[in-house]
């Protein structure tokens, strides 16, 4: 996904979160340890619109990413303000169970 600092290239890793109004992004330069901290508007619309704008300002190459981990309050934001869309989670028969299965609460399995 990009140089490794490892071939003696500059790596960098990022974390970028996308939140309701700002998405803020972290960079750590492997070889020298720098850390980068920008932050950019969050575009609604068009969400990836921050995350460029914010990878512009940090001055972090592309090219450079080794690694690349996202978070997003934007879902989140949107189930407390019920402003999203109606959802529902439809499964088989015998598979009602299937959310306490998913997070392993199921007290007696068989």
């Amino acid at each position: 996904m990009g140089v490794r600092a490892e071939e003696g290239e500059i790596g960098h890793r990022v974390a970028i979160d996308i939140g309701g109004t700002f998405t803020d992004l972290a960079a750590v330069d492997v070889a020298t340890g720098e850390l980068v901290v920008t932050k950019a508007p969050t575009t609604p619309a068009q969400l990836d619109d921050g995350v460029m704008a914010a990878l512009d300002r940090s001055g972090v190459p592309a090219s450079s990413i080794e690694s690349l981990v996202h978070g997003t309050t934007v879902v989140i934001n949107s189930i407390t303000e019920r402003r999203g869309v109606p959802t529902a989670l439809v499964t088989t028969r015998g598979f009602r169970d299937v959310l306490e299965i998913g997070r392993a609460n199921r007290p007696d399995i068989y």
